[in-house]
């Protein structure tokens, strides 16, 4: 990934953040910073600050390009927190990290107060697990900004997206939800070239479900926005192979992989060395095909 001079090459390559545009060579990593007691891999292990943002200086340097920082857990049956408790955890540690890296800096939030905080604190983008639908400031507060916006798929709200998902066709679905909610955005007065779509793996999907966005998550950059995979650990992993999350990294690498092949910008991972070492190496290999 490199900055401004690079020549686009197809539909949905360029990200505009705050006025810079990103174009894409290779994917750009997005390494997981959640800050919560309850996520559902990583919850209780970074609340405290300074093991924070130690954590995503490390994952900078193993070649994380983004650190996307959640205060609130977002797994299967979580229940939400208050604004202010949501605050409490992200903010101290955006504003540290903002002042030790000009890595770009996501928060993780559904919330247009928590955004506006963490922006004003350093945070350049906003990964939106509810595409503006749990808060109706959020897409203003991304016209006004300019940040970069992420608006991810999900079927129902996080508490009981689980309880029974339903589609007649998903990719079909899909496509007809992000058509919508990037007509409101755009009406919104935010540029189409602010916005990444994220299918969200696990979010309101059975396994077959996320299985058909991996096989075919492709087909969604006709939308014209660059496209991210976050399927990092993920349950649809253990459904398969009954691996807890801490031992899903070949599952990870594996639907990340799947998701390469079809020319995906970004993924959002716990395992930034590993995944680094994957695109490195393969497309490495691919150079040589004859």
């Amino acid at each position: 990934m490199t900055k401004g001079s690079m020549v686009s090459e197809g539909l949905g390559n360029i990200w505009s953040i705050k006025g810079q545009e990103y174009h894409f060579k290779k994917p750009m990593l997005m390494g997981i910073l959640n800050v919560t007691p309850d996520s559902f891999s990583d919850g209780g292990l970074f609340q405290d600050t300074e093991m924070a943002v130690e954590h995503a200086c490390e994952m900078i340097d193993q070649g994380a390009d983004i650190i996307d920082v959640g205060g609130e857990s977002t797994r299967p049956g979580s229940i939400p927190v208050s604004v202010d408790e949501e605050i409490s955890r992200i903010l101290p540690i955006i504003a540290r990290l903002s002042k030790r890296t000009t890595t770009i800096i996501s928060i993780d939030t559904q919330k247009a107060e928590v955004a506006k905080v963490a922006i004003e604190a350093g945070a350049t983008v906003i990964n939106d697990v509810s595409a503006g639908g749990h808060d109706s400031e959020m897409f203003n507060l991304v016209a006004a900004t300019r940040v970069g916006y992420i608006m991810m798929h999900m079927q129902g709200i996080p508490e009981t997206m689980q309880a029974a998902p339903s589609y007649k066709n998903i990719l079909d679905d899909m496509r007809l939800f992000f058509s919508q909610k990037l007509s409101t955005a755009i009406a919104a007065g935010i540029d189409h070239s602010q916005i990444v779509l994220d299918p969200g793996i696990g979010f309101g999907k059975t396994l077959d479900n996320n299985l058909d966005i991996l096989a075919n998550i492709g087909a969604l950059r006709n939308l014209g926005c660059p496209l991210l995979l976050g399927a990092s650990r993920k349950s649809f992993i253990g459904m398969i192979d009954a691996s807890d999350p801490t031992k899903r990294l070949g599952g990870s690498l594996a639907a990340v992989l799947a998701a390469y092949l079809q020319n995906i910008d970004l993924f959002r991972i716990h395992d930034v060395s590993e995944t680094k070492q994957l695109i490195d190496i393969f497309s490495a290999i691919q150079m040589h095909s004859v």
